[in-house]
């Protein structure tokens, strides 16, 4: 299994890039940030420095989203880095959140997020592809490479990552709810006549290591009310029973509304409603044999990658504490 780490780009960006070349150091094979650039700094500015900072890391978004960046630009941005730095960037990418509803706009369809994929992925990689009734090339890229890694939760998001992601990347580590969503991409992929195991399975959940577990849920608590703002699509969209597991739907009925200036943070005000029990579920918790337990649960289950998020107060001794004696047991 390999691993990666998620931040947000607050700043100063240095302890970013401190904190990437430290996840590198303890074995993380993969720097991720969020994007959203109106609640935090420009991930790609930073990405630069990263990646000068490292020697083989690779990092990318999780995750963009068609309706914030030129798609041409965005290529452009991807081969520009991978130029520099040999290939080391991939593409986490969804309909789009906190980047757009802080802006006022809906999340994109899933019909744009399937053409901006291919679109970036044919630019970045030196190909042709029509824009705007225009043919267009980026003409100085030699040897491109871009993986398009796809977020999300319901029956047709699981499709489209199925039928056309490199990757599929899952905001929760329940190992019920890996099972249900690995199952759909990988069958959407079959159906497509795209072989399945071809398709990296990415797990990104926050981590906190240690014994104080009162303390640590209301640290990762936030966790559960990011997550349900994509149930509440869902919900709203399919109903509270039936095509998505009640597993991942039944805990947002007493949810209220979001505030998105605290989004991502441990404190949350709008994740009161998320009970101790979906924390325990959706995050990986406790001593570092908890963490190796659940992780080893999710790699059965066909797990390429662990991405952890690092919003809480303790993240140096968490990174060090994966690094000493988490990764070792997963990759030897």
């Amino acid at each position: 299994m390999d691993f990666g780490i998620v931040l947000q780009t607050d700043p100063p960006a240095r302890d970013v890039v401190r904190l990437m070349k430290d996840a590198e150091d303890a074995g993380f094979r993969y720097g991720w940030t969020f994007d959203s650039c109106v609640l935090w700094q420009e991930p790609f500015v930073i990405y630069s420095a990263i990646l000068a900072a490292t020697s083989s890391l690779v990092v990318g978004p999780m995750v963009t989203s068609p309706g914030t960046r030129d798609w041409s630009v965005m290529a452009s941005t991807f081969a520009t880095l991978n130029d520099m730095y040999g290939n080391r960037t991939v593409c986490g990418i969804g309909r789009g959140d906190s980047a757009h509803r802080v802006v006022g706009k809906p999340p994109s369809t899933l019909a744009t997020v399937r053409d901006c994929m291919r679109v970036v992925k044919d630019l970045a990689e030196g190909r042709s592809v029509t824009m705007n009734e225009k043919t267009v090339q980026i003409p100085w890229i030699s040897n491109g490479q871009l993986e398009m890694w796809m977020a999300g939760y319901g029956p047709k998001a699981l499709k489209t990552v199925g039928e056309h992601a490199d990757g599929f990347i899952l905001q929760c580590a329940d190992p019920a709810i890996a099972r249900w969503t690995i199952g759909a991409v990988r069958d959407a992929a079959r159906a497509a006549g795209r072989d399945p195991a071809g398709i990296t399975i990415c797990v990104a959940a926050p981590a906190y290591v240690g014994d104080d577990l009162p303390h640590q849920r209301e640290q990762l608590r936030w966790f559960g009310g990011m997550v349900g703002n994509h149930v509440a699509d869902l919900v709203a969209r399919y109903g509270s029973s039936g095509a998505v597991p009640r597993e991942l739907t039944d805990y947002i009925r007493e949810r209220e509304g979001y505030d998105y200036s605290h989004h991502g943070k441990a404190g949350n005000p709008s994740t009161e409603f998320v009970p101790d029990e979906i924390v325990d579920r959706f995050c990986l918790l406790g001593p570092p044999s908890s963490h190796v337990e659940r992780l080893q649960e999710l790699a059965e289950l066909g797990v390429d990658q662990f991405s952890l998020y690092l919003m809480h107060d303790d993240r140096e001794a968490t990174l060090a504490s994966y690094g000493a004696q988490v990764i070792p047991k997963l990759t030897t």
